[in-house]
């Protein structure tokens, strides 16, 4: 299993930013993918999920109406768009396979890890 984060960066407070993650070694179509982040000195937070299928979304109270996740499986990629960014939003962001194919608004229960994308929002 691999997952490849990339698209981080630095923008200024209200800019966007569109992470991607490509995921092999393992039938893409077949799990839910989320996004989990970890800010300097703090544990990692979930951000958001999407079901395979139809892709039924989920994110977390802190990102709702400006992140928007997606995936194309037929690419074996997961996106996340961030708009309207905060610096609060400062993180190492990572693409995430949940341990039982089903999404869970819990780190702990993701078992395969990317290697993570910075994302630095400041003025």
């Amino acid at each position: 299993v691999q997952l490849v984060e990339s698209g981080g960066g630095m923008v200024q407070p209200g800019g966007s930013l569109r992470l991607s993650c490509a995921a092999s070694g393992f039938t893409f179509s077949t799990y839910d993918m989320s996004w989990v982040r970890q800010a300097p000195g703090k544990g990692p937070e979930w951000v958001s999920a999407i079901h395979t299928g139809v892709g039924s979304t989920y994110y977390a109270d802190s990102v709702k109406g400006r992140f928007t996740i997606s995936r194309d499986n037929a690419k074996n990629t997961l996106y996340l768009q961030m708009n309207s960014l905060k610096p609060e939003d400062t993180a190492l962001y990572y693409c995430a396979r949940p341990r039982s194919r089903r999404y869970s608004d819990s780190w702990l229960f993701y078992d395969y890890w990317g290697q993570g994308t910075q994302v630095t929002v400041s003025s």
